[in-house]
């Protein structure tokens, strides 16, 4: 029968714990050495998963520019988004599609979750696909002003003189619809914050198009599902927003609309104040 640990010599007593210390921190040691959870790369000073191929990684191409010029580009920039106005009057005169498709691949550039890119941009010129669009377009709003808009939200747009016709949808020379992919090629293969990814990109291609010198309306037809079908979208992408692309039509005209001042918008935190 074993001796009860109790009975053995103290020195004896040491020894055994000391081995039972040593058993439980090489388990731990293990255990971690193993896991799946997250470590840094001592040489590069990154966060991997163990047993995970670390992905390539390249210098960044970063210019630093002169606090001058920096001022400059800001004010610059500003300026230009200053003058962007939503347009409801479109001339039919061509556009240079090249510009457009540019502007695209400039709103591809947005950052997303995880790199996944969950966007497709529609570019749509064929006049026939523009009347149909037009047409179930149109349905959903008859709708929406007849019986889907609460009251306040029909006060709200009273100032813009909206209706349920929108010829806009085939005077503009393109119509870009944006479509947000919910996943990509299988349901397995997930995107993360499709919204606000889609939302960056998209707000980049406005600011593109109007700094190229072309005009465009943000459109939502609720609901907008006829649009992936129109367009033949895999059911993996739902439309986000419908964008109008063109040049004013003469005489334009747009509401008479200010926008809140920086101080309404921005908070400072610098520690200056209690």
């Amino acid at each position: 029968m074993a001796k009860p640990t109790g009975d053995l010599p103290l020195d004896a007593r040491h020894r055994l714990r000391s081995l039972a210390v040593f058993v439980v921190i090489s388990r731990i040691f293990s255990i971690r050495k193993h896991t799946d959870g997250p470590r840094v790369d001592p040489r590069a000073g990154r966060a991997t998963l163990a047993g995970m191929p670390e992905s390539p990684h390249v210098p960044l191409a970063f210019r630093r520019r002169p606090l001058d010029e920096m001022r400059k580009r800001s004010e610059r920039t500003l300026e230009v988004a200053r003058g962007r106005r939503s347009v409801r009057f479109f001339s039919r005169e061509p556009i240079p599609l090249d510009v457009v498709e540019r502007c695209i691949a400039t709103a591809a550039t947005a950052p997303s979750g995880a790199h996944k890119q969950p966007w497709t941009f529609c570019l749509v010129t064929d006049p026939a696909l523009k009347t149909r669009i037009r047409g179930a377009a149109e349905a959903e709003e008859r709708e929406f002003y007849a019986k889907r808009a609460p009251a306040s939200w029909l006060a709200d747009l009273a100032p813009f003189a909206t209706t349920a016709s929108k010829p806009f949808l085939e005077d503009a020379p393109a119509l870009i619809v944006v479509m947000a992919q919910r996943f990509g090629a299988t349901r397995e293969d997930a995107h993360y914050y499709v919204t606000e990814s889609v939302g960056i990109a998209t707000g980049m291609l406005i600011a593109a198009l109007h700094d190229a010198g072309l005009a465009t309306l943000t459109h939502t037809p609720s609901p907008m599902k006829f649009l992936a079908e129109l367009l033949g979208r895999p059911s993996s992408e739902r439309p986000f927003l419908l964008l109008p692309v063109g040049f004013p039509a003469e005489g334009c005209e747009v509401p008479d609309l200010s926008r809140k001042p920086l101080e309404a918008v921005l908070v400072r935190y610098d520690g200056s104040a209690s």
